[in-house]
């Protein structure tokens, strides 16, 4: 990671004269890039590392064609000569799924959420004008070929992963018919292909910009739109997503040679919808049942329940009898219930004590009601305590934080503990016991071991909803001492 620090860093200070005050490293999601806020006198830019350099240029084209048509993305502001390095216009902090998240279904959230469709209908029909779809980074269209691809995504990562009986020749021949089917659609024009609300990032002055549309290509533009108002996470109610739909189709019509077709406009939305939840489904099997990630596993059910809500209420149009079968298995309870994680109430006795400490001093004392528990040895983790600059910081520390996350093995230490607790956790709350602990230890219990004590209360609390008791037992009592108590 040090050297991708070094080298954004050099090319900021290229393009800006200046060495930058402090750069943060920002959370990895699904992409293998790596993005960092770069900060010179109270301004924020945007530092971008991607390995695939024709992913990279696809961006850098795109986002040029789409500034010179005054379109809401973010400008290039200087580029590596490897091409896997660049910078460009930040936009801040709060994404549309943040508003959401924050105020539920308001009206001045549903306006975003308007204004977004809008411009995303701009962006399509406008940025579709003369553009090279040659720099596209794998298709030039999103049309048979693409739309298998999603659904085999969907087959190899998700629906196999449940071994369950079905005609796999059958279904080969489904998605054949359903591809061709969707490939004749009425509108073709840029496809944004991750239109989601985390890719949507609000300003102060409530303006929209975009961000994350390397992956574009020509395509039908009910699959952007159904990303948005279909995404698991953001779980819209139907008459949002029905009012927001008619609303998309508002501020498109205008862009439109001839007059919108709205009932043809829709059927072909629905079968658009279908695609993308399947690519989701496909999409969270991998980074949850395969890479082990956390937030993948948990997001299943809500996708889960989402393309249940849809199958219920929406016809597919077109005989497909196996992809049939297959659906109503993915969305049979029993396996919606298989991925949705035990989570405690109030009436709930269940007490994890979780801590932190050092295998100098000993470890802690056992619960005394049962004894059992677990004790974690972080030693085998690089000790960021062996750096002068991180000496006398803690595991709460954002230096620290940042070398544990992206300069160590510990992500992958962490995603096998969960997945060890969690099946004790699951089974103690179904059994109403009371008590668990979990001790993690390292050389001095201050840098790893209280990273990754703090790390599992977040998780068992977002999981599991449990009552969480935690204490540091070398750093809680060094606050102690600090504070003259």
């Amino acid at each position: 990671m040090q050297d991708k620090l070094d080298q954004i860093t050099d090319l900021f200070i290229k393009w800006s004269g200046h060495a930058p005050d402090t750069i943060d490293i920002l959370q990895q999601a699904g992409s293998e890039r790596r993005y960092f806020r770069i900060w010179k006198d109270g301004r924020s830019t945007i530092g971008t590392y991607g390995a695939n350099i024709k992913e990279n240029e696809s961006f850098f084209y795109f986002s040029d064609a789409f500034q010179k048509k005054h379109l809401p993305v973010a400008r290039i502001l200087a580029i590596s000569d490897d091409r896997a390095y660049y910078l460009q216009e930040d936009f801040g902090t709060v994404s549309l799924i943040n508003h959401l998240e924050k105020d539920g279904e308001t009206d001045v959230v549903y306006q975003l959420y308007k204004k977004s469709l809008h411009e995303l209908a701009r962006v399509q029909v406008l940025g579709d004008q003369g553009l090279d779809y040659d720099k596209c980074l794998t298709n030039k269209e999103f049309g048979k070929q693409a739309i298998m691809a999603d659904l085999l995504y969907f087959k190899y990562y998700f629906l196999d992963a449940l071994r369950k009986p079905y005609d796999k020749q059958a279904l080969i021949d489904d998605f054949e018919a359903l591809s061709t089917y969707l490939t004749h659609t009425d509108y073709k024009f840029f496809m944004m292909r991750d239109f989601q609300s985390r890719n949507i990032q609000v300003m102060e002055d409530d303006s929209v910009h975009f961000i994350d549309y390397q992956g574009g290509m020509k395509g039908a533009p009910q699959y952007d739109v159904a990303s948005l108002l279909w995404q698991a996470r953001a779980n819209l109610s139907e008459s949002w997503k029905e009012n927001l739909l008619m609303d998309y189709m508002d501020g498109l019509e205008p862009l439109l040679e001839k007059p919108l077709n709205r009932a043809v406009f829709v059927s072909q939305y629905n079968g658009y919808v279908l695609i993308r939840l399947l690519q989701v489904l496909g999409a969270y099997g991998f980074r949850g049942l395969f890479e082990r990630k956390a937030h993948f596993l948990t997001s299943i059910p809500l996708a889960l329940r989402n393309l249940k809500s849809f199958i219920t209420r929406n016809a597919m149009g077109i005989s497909v009898p196996e992809f049939d079968k297959v659906l109503q298995l993915c969305i049979d309870d029993a396996i919606i219930q298989q991925f949705t994680p035990v989570q405690a109430t109030d009436k709930t006795p269940l007490v994890v004590k979780v801590s932190s400490f050092s295998f100098k001093k000993g470890l802690p004392v056992t619960d005394n009601e049962n004894g059992g528990g677990f004790v974690f040895d972080c030693r085998g983790i690089l000790n960021p305590g062996r750096m002068e600059s991180m000496k006398t910081k803690t595991g709460r520390d954002k230096e620290v934080i940042q070398y544990l996350e992206q300069q160590t093995r510990m992500p992958e230490f962490l995603h096998s503990v969960f997945d060890v607790v969690d099946i004790t956790v699951e089974d103690f709350i179904k059994r109403n016991f009371s008590s668990l602990t979990v001790s993690f230890g390292c050389t001095g219990g201050q840098h790893r071991s209280v990273y990754a004590a703090d790390a599992l209360t977040r998780h068992l609390k977002n999981k599991f909803r449990v009552k969480v008791e935690l204490n540091h037992w070398v750093q809680d009592a060094r606050e102690w001492v600090n504070t003259g108590q």
